[in-house]
């Protein structure tokens, strides 16, 4: 059985020799900028290690699993461009390096070349393969929009941004999984088993991002936390926050989130008091637990003996458990 860390050696050498050209170099050098800078490549091992869980041989799963790669960092591109980030993975995010209109053509491009990897899938899965893409793809459109509307309002319930973070986080991740399950010649019945295992710890995953930001040990993390505190970032904790019932909590709140100048140590300071006053950290934990268990479920109802399913399992733990 394939392990994460030699799936991720299998994606990085793929990536390597991808073909691209070398003229327009505004176009192409971008790309090969963004797959150059790391990243934990969970997306496309995914991928092998869902095909793996059905067959031992993964070579069938290798260009979806790069298609997925490259739609993921397509998204990233454009998505650091919309928040205006200027940093990636510790590098210059493109447009920062470049430009704007350079990020938006490059990522254009990319979102082309995954297509192009997604249409090399063999013959007698490519209708089913294009299609588990299409609905991941259109659906972290979706998130990404929903996110960008809920950067607007301070009226977000809990059920709509649950339904976000599936969208634009977990849909990709689950789609990953059952591309792999397809290629490793799934039955049907595993294959949306495999894809409802990864929609649960996709959320799972989400949701301890949101509380790495504010309870991480920066020398864990690997970076001080708070920022998407500072930002107004809707999390689960902030948006819990605002549908609380002390409503005393809900005005100090909006304060912090209107204000334009604030001592940033501050800002975290207080609203992480507040989180702490309303034991956010617990319901966030037991959150992401409900999450994980739904996901195991999944993953057990799959009709492949259970030593098949272990380093896929042992895995996901080390994901929702993870301190940075």
């Amino acid at each position: 059985m394939y392990t994460f860390e030699h799936c991720q050696d299998i994606i990085n050498k793929e990536l390597e020799e991808i073909s691209l050209k070398d003229s327009p170099v505004n176009l192409y050098e971008p790309i090969r900028y963004i797959l150059s800078i790391g990243g934990k490549r969970l997306r496309p091992s995914l991928t092998l290690m869902g095909c793996n869980v059905f067959s031992d041989i993964i070579d069938n799963a290798i260009y979806p699993a790069l298609a997925i790669e490259i739609f993921h960092n397509f998204t990233l591109m454009h998505d650091d461009l919309m928040d205006k980030s200027e940093i990636r993975r510790s590098y210059p995010t493109v447009h920062k390096k470049w430009e704007e209109n350079i990020a938006i053509l490059s990522g254009d491009a990319m979102l082309v070349k995954s297509y192009e990897y997604i249409s090399k899938c063999q013959e007698d899965i490519l209708d089913k393969a294009l299609s588990i893409f299409n609905q991941a793809a259109i659906r972290v459109c979706e998130g990404q929009q929903y996110d960008i509307d809920y950067e607007k309002t301070t009226d977000v319930s809990i059920p709509e941004y649950l339904n976000m973070i599936e969208l634009k986080t977990a849909s990709l991740i689950a789609g990953a999984l059952k591309l792999g399950a397809l290629a490793g010649q799934s039955m049907s019945y595993d294959t949306d088993l495999m894809y409802e295992f990864g929609r649960n710890i996709g959320i799972a995953f989400q949701l301890q991002d949101d509380l790495l930001d504010v309870y991480a040990d920066p020398a864990v993390f690997g970076k001080s936390g708070g920022g998407d505190i500072v930002s107004n970032k809707k999390t689960f904790l902030l948006v819990s926050a605002l549908n609380s019932k002390d409503k005393k909590i809900i005005p100090v709140l909006k304060k912090w989130i209107e204000k334009i100048d604030f001592n940033r140590d501050e800002k975290i300071k207080e609203i992480t008091e507040i989180f702490n006053k309303l034991k956010l950290k617990e319901l966030t934990e037991a959150k992401i637990d409900d999450f994980f268990k739904l996901g195991l479920k999944s993953l057990d109802k799959i009709s492949i003996p259970d030593k098949r399913k272990i380093i896929l399992r042992n895995l996901t733990k080390r994901l929702v458990g993870r301190k940075k």
